[in-house]
């Protein structure tokens, strides 16, 4: 709840890998959470790094089994914490926290995440989402009005075990077919859709086998291809990118018999929305993402990060110059004493987690496990992963050098990209 008087909370947050990332206070202990509409309870993940600070009041084992290929996973159901934020505080919050350290979506992000946290925000405030300015902003339902917006269009919400569903239609094959889509902040892809020949949600001939994502029981594989169109009521995203993961990997999922798909953080992106669970209401507004064209990876490669590694640098600290005026000249003497010395600092690692078969950086030879140094001639310890994998989403036929190092080997490769879907 916010303070009496306050009718609203403005949050800065972090845009990553098109998932949105949320400071959030447990118990005192400052945090960065994922906002995820497709998750319930909050869940506290990176366990490991929290353990010793963070108070977990109230605890009793559980299992969780969420998405991916993987089984059921130990973990703790606390009650009665108390979560913050912003100046939005909960003092009776239920979470779970997981011990296992495999579960870790911080690799895949490039930064640090302790938790998901979806439903229970949601349920308690509008949530106003503009990905333009990266903010969200916590709303009274009691005290919210709505504005005229001749550009917006709203949507009725559905829900199933507390997750909100939208209605849209998907243009593929020549069939203009009413789907039923998840809609989840949480997932960093475009659109999934599950097959169904009766609906004529069918895979294309053009299409090629990948790592889709991971959730809380695995990892997610399947097929990638592009559809002719998404359409929102009047709103029309050409040629969006879309999965068709595997059946196995999505049982746990595909319970509601009504669910198409997901729409994810890269279709969602694309508009400043407001999400009224009160009112069951979903408004959309175009932004400055809606017509930036969808892309592929054209490397076939996925990277990691990978923790650090001790870096050796010239210190520059040491070296003095001196100014010197010569009276009988009235000449500037300028002396230098060089005295470099080398440094050790940490920076971070990125890997190869996965490659593409017969994909440009699989033909080229690298491999799986390969840390990659240095990419067309730049070191990648000062490269945020977003800024590396930025390099594989250039135009086709842009030549990618590697430097790697495999198993305490210094290998060079290089490759053109060439995007897997024409």
């Amino acid at each position: 709840m916010l303070d009496k008087g306050v009718t609203s909370q403005k949050i800065r947050f972090e845009l990553v890998n098109n998932v949105i990332i949320i400071p959030v206070e447990i118990n005192g202990l400052p945090l960065k959470f994922l906002l995820d509409t497709g998750v319930s309870k909050p869940i506290v993940f990176n366990f490991l790094k929290a353990s010793d600070s963070l108070k977990v009041l109230h605890a009793e084992k559980i299992k969780l089994k969420g998405l991916g290929d993987g089984d059921y996973i130990d973990a703790l159901r606390s009650s009665h914490n108390t979560f913050k934020i912003g100046n939005a505080v909960n003092t009776d919050q239920t979470f779970f926290a997981i011990f296992d350290p495999s579960v870790n979506f911080a690799p895949k992000l490039g930064i640090a995440i302790d938790g998901i946290i979806g439903y229970d925000l949601f349920k308690d405030f509008i949530v106003e989402i503009n990905y333009s300015n990266r903010f969200i902003r916590l709303h009274k339902p009691d005290k919210y009005s709505y504005k005229d917006c001749k550009k917006c269009e709203t949507f009725n919400l559905e829900f199933n075990n507390n997750k909100p569903y939208v209605n849209a239609e998907v243009l593929t094959d020549g069939h203009e077919i009413s789907v039923k889509m998840l809609i989840d902040t949480g997932s960093s892809d475009a659109i999934w859709l599950f097959e169904d020949a009766e609906k004529n949600l069918t895979l294309s001939k053009n299409y090629f086998y990948d790592f889709l994502g991971s959730g809380l029981s695995g990892n997610v594989y399947g097929k990638r291809t592009k559809i002719d169109a998404l359409k929102l009521k009047r709103f029309m995203l050409e040629n969006p990118k879309a999965a068709f993961p595997d059946s196995v990997t999505i049982a746990s999922v595909k319970k509601f018999k009504d669910r198409d798909g997901t729409l994810g953080g890269e279709i969602l992106k694309r508009f400043n929305s407001i999400i009224d669970y009160t009112n069951s209401k979903l408004t959309l507004k175009p932004n400055h993402f809606f017509n930036k064209k969808f892309s592929y990876n054209k490397s076939g490669l996925q990277v990691e990060h990978d923790g650090v590694r001790l870096v050796m640098e010239i210190d520059m600290s040491n070296n003095v110059a001196t100014i010197n005026q010569n009276k009988a000249t009235s000449e500037l003497e300028v002396k230098s004493v060089i005295a470099n010395a080398y440094k050790y600092t940490i920076k971070p690692s990125y890997v190869i987690y996965n490659i593409i078969k017969d994909s440009p950086a699989d033909l080229a030879g690298l491999q799986k496990g390969d840390i990659i140094y240095r990419i067309n001639g730049n070191g990648t310890q000062d490269m945020t992963l977003k800024n590396l994998v930025g390099h594989f989403y250039q135009k086709e036929g842009t030549k990618i050098k590697l430097l790697v190092d495999r198993n305490g080997k210094t290998m060079k490769f290089e490759f053109l990209l060439q995007s897997p879907i024409k």
